[in-house]
């Protein structure tokens, strides 16, 4: 596949980024860059690679999902200006 001026300025068009007429086959030449490097990529047999998080064989650390308030409500409302029954205050803004 070859990207050429055409398809250069609809894609800059589409992605909203301005492109001078003169700049187009300079886009148009990395765009054709970026596709070889994608088809380079493509020849590759990767059927018997697993997929893989580190490069290092280990388990990502979970924990249990529970929904709690966090016990944080002291500390949060000790940074308040002004806080009421466990709630922040504010001004009355609606008559």
């Amino acid at each position: 596949m070859s990207i050429d001026r055409a398809t250069a300025a609809k894609v800059a068009k589409l992605a909203r980024i301005r492109v001078e007429e003169a700049d187009l086959p300079a886009l148009a030449d990395e765009f054709n860059a970026i596709l070889g490097f994608i088809e380079q990529l493509q020849e590759l047999n990767v059927d018997d690679v697993d997929p893989m998080v580190s490069v290092t064989p280990m388990r990502l650390p979970r924990r249990t999902d529970v929904v709690s308030d966090g016990n944080q409500q002291a500390a949060v409302l000790a940074n308040a200006p002004d806080a009421r029954e466990g709630f922040f205050a504010v001004p009355k803004v609606v008559e």
